[in-house]
């Protein structure tokens, strides 16, 4: 039974085979969206999309090629015949600080996490620009604020997401497109993707806070949904207060 809140709306999810993506597109689902879930991960993004709530479709995507952000767009349009909400989800993350990262790194986690969420926006709002009433929610970070030592180039990539996202939301203000922009910025999360670069650091997978990737994914609903018409060019931090620095103790 689905709960109605993107019900007719068709989704596309990137990074959807696993984690935040994972979570966020099951969820829409059950909100009454159809769901195009891509990824690099075929068997998994084909497990995750059979076990939708209602009819979707996986789609094996590079998110940093414009030719399969094309593909996408097709694909959603033939099966669905519209595309209302799209959420750039897929990233990467290879821990180094700004004295250890290597360039190379640096560039893959550019490709992924900047210019595949400039191609897929591109994309949409290309493809929505005719009917208006759309959204765009780009998975961001709560390292563009806070920064972290260990992830610069996350950070980076992180922080083009965040400007972006601005830019995007005015122009579409500004022609009258009727396509909303606006970015989450998630605390630590429990996905694959964290525990691969705990890993790599040494440390335990578990990462102490993080949060289910369902309770994330809810602020992706309030975006994607009809809920949040007048938010644009929004930053949604959830991240339990992580960058609210607290007032230092007095003493007594």
């Amino acid at each position: 039974m689905t709960g109605g809140r993107l019900e007719g709306k068709v989704a596309i999810v990137t990074g959807a085979a696993m984690g935040l993506g994972a979570a966020i597109a099951t969820l829409f689902a059950e909100e009454g969206a159809h769901v195009v879930l891509t990824d690099v991960a075929t068997e998994a993004g084909e497990a995750v999309a059979a076990g939708l709530a209602r009819p979707g479709l996986f789609v094996r995507h590079d998110v940093s090629s414009p030719e399969q952000w094309d593909a996408v767009g097709r694909a959603a349009l033939e099966r669905f015949g519209r595309i209302d909400v799209l959420v750039n989800n897929a990233g990467v993350l290879i821990p180094g600080s700004i004295e250890d990262a290597d360039f190379a790194d640096w560039r893959r986690i550019q490709a992924v996490n900047a210019d595949g969420v400039f191609l897929g926006c591109q994309m949409a709002v290309r493809a929505m620009k005719a009917s208006g009433g759309r959204s765009i929610v780009n998975i961001a970070s709560v390292g563009s604020h806070s920064g972290e030592a260990y992830a610069a180039a996350y950070c980076a990539s992180k922080g083009a997401v965040r400007s972006l996202t601005k830019s995007i939301a005015v122009h579409c203000q500004n022609q009258g497109y009727g396509i909303r922009c606006n970015s989450i910025h998630p605390g630590t999360i429990d996905t694959p993707m964290v525990w691969n670069a705990r890993q790599t650091m040494g440390l335990p997978p578990a990462s102490p806070g993080a949060g289910d990737p369902r309770q994330f994914a809810y602020a992706a609903l309030y975006l994607a949904s009809d809920e949040a018409l007048l938010v644009n060019g929004a930053e949604l931090l959830v991240d339990a207060a992580r960058t609210v620095t607290p007032p230092s103790p007095r003493a007594s």
